[in-house]
């Protein structure tokens, strides 16, 4: 089967943790571990979040003020760098030597009307206080939302389009190649208004983030995979997240979830990604944990979105519709 991945920022870096190069390195080296048995059997294409880690080098930036900070598009290439180099290794240490593995960097087209530039939801960088979320937000100009008890800095996270370098993946997978893409949710790109001299378009970087789901849903559609894999932090979609009334969503058909509300930073757009590869072609998509990767795609763990699924069923029991 190809199997694509959509790895959570989140499982590469725990909420809370400190944004070190060895604490992400530790964590990679887990998700290798995961990934690992499934490339031995699988074709695998490994798409990641960044939202930590790019938001880390916008403050970073930010801190040395004799240089304007770089744009979201250049730290998305140096996010995807980082992290598919990261992975490479951690794979590579565990994959037999002969399996070749790839990062590509993948630039992916936005559209300049989208409605997301007027409304950030997307989260980056570190957690705050509402005192120091303030504080950041009068000093910078930055938007803050809150995510759980804390605060964290949003920006725009507009639709992906198209996956430029679609036909270089096809060629890697073709030779067995593990490809790490679409990192990040790709390098935001779009076409700037009006031709250039021989009636070409000029490519141009974006200001924002595209959510890693949809951009991974994206490759997967185009790649005709058999599986798309939403890993997270939390082991299935749930119903009334976080009270004594919560329950996990065993299977789902993505016209039973778009009657749900699911928040639009963290689990809405995973939801999203699952309903619409789910629709468009037919196949699985599944939510769930990282640690539970083999027995998501067994189909015996996780929250398994399908066409073919009876409204929703949780674990131990089903229904036609539910409240979130």
């Amino acid at each position: 089967m190809l199997i694509v991945t959509a790895l959570g920022g989140n499982a590469l870096l725990r909420r809370g943790q400190a944004l070190t190069a060895e604490n992400q390195r530790e964590n990679v080296a887990i998700a290798a571990r995961a990934l690992a048995p499934v490339a031995m059997e699988h074709t695998l294409v490994v798409g990641h979040g960044n939202g930590p880690q790019v938001g880390l080098l916008a403050l970073q930036g930010a801190a040395y003020d004799k240089v304007e900070t770089y744009p979201f598009d250049v730290l998305g290439a140096q996010t995807e760098g980082m992290i598919g180099y990261m992975i490479e290794q951690e794979l590579g240490n565990l994959l037999p030597f002969e399996r070749p593995l790839a990062t590509l960097l993948t630039m992916v087209e936005v559209d300049a009307a989208d409605p997301a530039f007027a409304n950030p939801t997307k989260f980056i960088g570190p957690i705050y206080t509402k005192e120091a979320a303030d504080r950041l937000a009068a000093e910078k100009g930055w938007v803050f939302k809150a995510d759980g008890e804390s605060w964290r800095r949003v920006v725009p996270s507009p639709s992906p389009r198209r996956i430029f370098e679609l036909r270089p993946i096809k060629w890697l997978l073709e030779r067995n190649t593990v490809v790490i893409a679409a990192g990040g949710g790709g390098i935001p790109t779009m076409y700037a208004p009006g031709e250039q001299p021989g009636g070409r378009r000029r490519l141009v970087g974006v200001e924002c983030v595209i959510d890693k789901d949809l951009a991974t849903e994206l490759l997967a559609r185009e790649l005709d995979a058999d599986l798309l894999a939403i890993l997270t932090d939390v082991d299935a979609i749930y119903v009334d997240w976080g009270t004594p009334n919560q329950r996990a969503i065993r299977s789902a058909s993505p016209q039973a979830l778009a009657g749900l509300a699911f928040p639009a930073g963290s689990m809405g757009p995973k939801v999203e990604a699952a309903c619409r590869f789910a629709t468009a072609t037919g196949k699985r998509a599944c939510i769930g944990s990282l640690k539970d990767l083999s027995a998501m795609i067994a189909g015996t763990a996780g929250t398994t979105v399908t066409t073919t699924a009876d409204g929703i069923v949780f674990a131990g029991k089903s229904t036609e519709g539910a409240s979130s």
